[in-house]
């Protein structure tokens, strides 16, 4: 670790939070396939079967984890989600129904660590984060959101650069679709890759852009440890 790094107390706990069937009964895309009248299982079935469809169509490598992500703009330019955009998941958000005492919970552990002697002398304090292969947008739209210090999950873009973008002006960059509707993936995030968010959190990375997520930096400069050591 650098000396221009931060240096850390490690007097915060993060709970990382998985997100679909974690805080929420069900799926988060629920309010999504109902604002459409798409049928949910039909959705979920086509997409379990995708790797073996992917696989026999001549692929080795599939990413089963997060291929539903490219058929969500494959209903769209089917129209089957016309008009579906980054602004639209937002406010689908707002329909995400949680478990029972969620998501208040989370502002209750904040405010029981707060108040309680024992961790105040150490000036302990908690940070929320939510660490999913769902949709980024429609958690931030959620009631969850305003809870949470820190969100990694999917994400659309509703606009590609077109090839040779570089060279030419800002406002003529952009392949025009007319439609603001989502056209692809901007970012995605596995069972795998989840561990790399896992990490930033650890290092300080997501709070501090000077430290690297590959960088090494020893345990005890951690701003938020974890053991994963072993004896």
């Amino acid at each position: 670790m650098s000396r221009s790094q931060p240096v850390f107390t490690q007097d915060i706990i993060a709970v990382i939070w998985d997100f679909d069937k974690t805080l929420t009964p069900g799926y988060m895309q629920a309010p999504l396939f109902r604002h459409y009248g798409v049928d949910e299982r039909t959705f979920w079935q086509e997409t379990n079967e995708m790797e073996n469809f992917l696989r026999n169509d001549g692929l080795d490598l599939v990413s089963a984890d997060s291929i539903y992500l490219q058929h969500i703009p494959t209903y769209v330019r089917e129209k089957k989600f016309e008009g579906l955009s980054n602004d639209l998941l937002f406010r689908l958000g707002a329909r995400i129904e949680f478990s029972p005492g969620i998501p208040e919970f989370l502002q209750t552990v904040r405010e029981y660590i707060a108040k309680t002697d024992e961790f105040r002398a150490q000036h302990i304090t908690v940070e929320h984060y939510v660490v999913s292969s769902g949709l980024r947008r429609m958690i931030l739209g959620s009631n969850v959101a305003k809870y949470l210090d820190g969100v990694w999950a999917c994400e659309f873009v509703e606009r590609f650069p077109r090839p040779g973008y570089l060279s030419e002006p800002a406002d003529s960059r952009y392949k025009a679709s007319g439609t603001g509707e989502i056209v692809g993936i901007g970012y995605s995030i596995d069972n795998t890759t989840k561990t790399r968010a896992i990490f930033e959190i650890n290092k300080g990375s997501n709070k501090y852009s000077e430290i690297d997520v590959n960088s090494f930096i020893p345990y005890d400069d951690r701003r938020i440890p974890f053991n994963c050591r072993r004896s």
